[in-house]
C-alpha cells in the first residue's frame, strides 16, 4: 500500500528549522558568530575565534591590543606580539574575560588604569617582557584574580601598592626579575597565596629578607625549588639558601611598626606638635605683658620696646648713652656718677 504523496515528500529546509527547538538554533548562530572568519563583528580583525568566547590572535606581529572587544570573549591569547604599551582602558568592553595572555610581547610600560573593567580576569599573564616597574593600583581592579606571573621581566622593586589587595591569589611568579628582596607588606596581603615562584633573582641576605624568609617556613616548598633558592651575603662572594636562616637570625634586626603603633604616631604627632606650639605662644605672651606692665626705675626713660631703657650721664669723660636712640632733651645734662652709670650697663645689658 502506497503512503499518501504528504508523508512520503521531504519538508523544506526552512520549515525544519522553524520547528526546531530555539536553544538548538541559538546555539548554533552563538558558534557561527565566534568561528575562524575574522571579519566578523565579534572577532577581531587577524585574530581566530572559536565557540566559547576563545579569541587567538597569537603571533601575528600585531601592535596593540584589539579595540571593541565583546562581551562573549572569555579568553584571549595574544601573546608572541609587539604591544609594548597598555593605555589607560585598553580592555574596555571585556568584562567578562577570564584568562588574558600578553607574554612575550616586549612590554615595556602598563597604565594604572590598563585593567580597568576586568573584574572577572582569573589569570593574568605577563612574563618574558621589559617591565621594569608596575605603578601603584595597577592589578587592584582584578579582585577575582587567581594566577598572575610578571616572570622574566626587569622588576627590580615590587611596591604592595601595585598588587594591592588580591584576596583569591594562589599563585604567583617572580621568577628571572632583578629583585634583591620584597617590600614589607607585600605578602601579607595575599592571603590565599600557595604556590610562589622565585628563581633567578639576586636575593641580597639581610633584614629585607625577613618576611619572605618567614612565609617561606609556613608554607614548605619542593626539595628541588628550595635548593635554587639563594642569597648573596653583602660584601662576600658566599650563597646561602632563603630556607636556612630562622627567625633568630633577624633578631638584630628593627621591627617595623604595627598597625596600631603607626596610628598612635599619626594622631600624636600633629596634636603634640599643636600643643608645643600653643604652649610657646602662650609663654611668649606672658612675658610681653609682664615686661610692659613693669615699672620702670627712676633716671630711666622707655625705648622704643618696654626692655630698652636708656640713660644719659655727663661729667665724666663725656656723654654715655646706654641705648641705640636719640636721648631726650631733659636729660642731655643729668649728671650721673660712675656706680650709676655701671649699675645702669649693667641693668642694660641684663635686659
Amino acid at each position: 500500500m502506497r503512503s499518501p504523496s504528504f508523508l512520503s515528500r521531504r519538508p523544506p529546509p526552512m520549515l525544519l528549522l522553524l520547528l526546531s527547538p530555539w536553544p538548538l538554533w541559538a546555539q548554533s548562530s552563538t558558534a557561527a558568530t565566534f568561528s575562524g572568519t575574522p571579519a566578523t563583528p565579534d572577532c577581531p580583525e587577524a585574530c581566530e575565534c572559536a565557540p566559547g568566547g576563545l579569541v587567538n590572535c597569537s603571533g601575528r606581529a600585531l601592535p596593540a591590543v584589539p579595540a571593541d572587544l565583546s562581551r562573549r570573549v572569555r579568553a584571549l591569547l595574544r601573546d608572541h606580539n609587539r604591544v609594548r604599551a597598555l593605555p589607560p582602558g585598553a580592555f574596555v568592553g571585556a568584562g567578562t574575560l577570564l584568562r588574558l595572555d600578553l607574554r612575550e610581547n616586549g612590554l615595556r610600560w602598563v597604565h594604572a588604569r590598563a585593567f580597568w573593567s576586568l573584574g572577572a580576569l582569573q589569570r593574568l599573564d605577563l612574563s618574558d617582557s621589559q617591565l621594569e616597574a608596575l605603578a601603584p593600583r595597577t592589578f587592584s581592579p582584578l579582585r577575582a584574580l587567581r594566577s598572575l606571573s610578571p616572570a622574566g621581566n626587569r622588576l627590580a622593586r615590587l611596591e604592595p601598592a601595585a598588587l594591592g589587595a588580591l584576596p583569591l591569589l594562589r599563585a604567583l611568579s617572580l621568577q628571572d626579575n632583578e629583585l634583591p628582596a620584597l617590600a614589607p607588606g607585600l605578602l601579607a596581603r595575599l592571603p590565599a597565596l600557595h604556590a610562589l615562584h622565585l628563581r633567578g633573582n639576586p636575593w641580597t641576605c639581610g633584614c629585607a629578607l625577613r618576611p619572605l624568609c618567614s612565609w617561606l617556613r609556613r608554607h614548605p616548598r619542593p626539595a628541588p625549588e628550595t635548593q635554587t633558592l639563594l642569597c648573596v651575603l653583602p660584601g662576600r662572594q658566599t650563597l646561602s639558601p632563603l630556607t636556612a636562616f630562622p627567625d633568630a637570625a633577624f633578631s638584630h634586626c628593627p621591627q617595623p611598626l604595627a598597625p596600631r603603633d603607626l596610628a598612635v604616631v599619626y594622631v600624636l604627632g600633629p596634636i603634640s606638635f599643636l600643643a608645643s606650639l600653643a604652649a610657646c605662644l602662650a609663654l611668649g605672651s606672658v612675658l610681653t605683658a609682664c615686661l610692659t606692665h613693669r615699672p620702670q626705675p627712676p633716671g630711666e626713660t622707655a625705648g622704643l620696646w618696654p626692655w630698652e631703657p636708656r640713660r644719659l650721664c655727663s661729667g665724666l669723660s663725656g656723654p654715655w648713652l646706654f641705648s641705640n636712640l636719640p636721648p631726650s632733651p631733659a636729660l642731655l645734662h643729668s649728671p650721673c656718677t660712675r656706680q650709676q652709670a655701671t649699675q645702669t650697663e649693667i641693668f642694660v645689658t641684663f635686659l
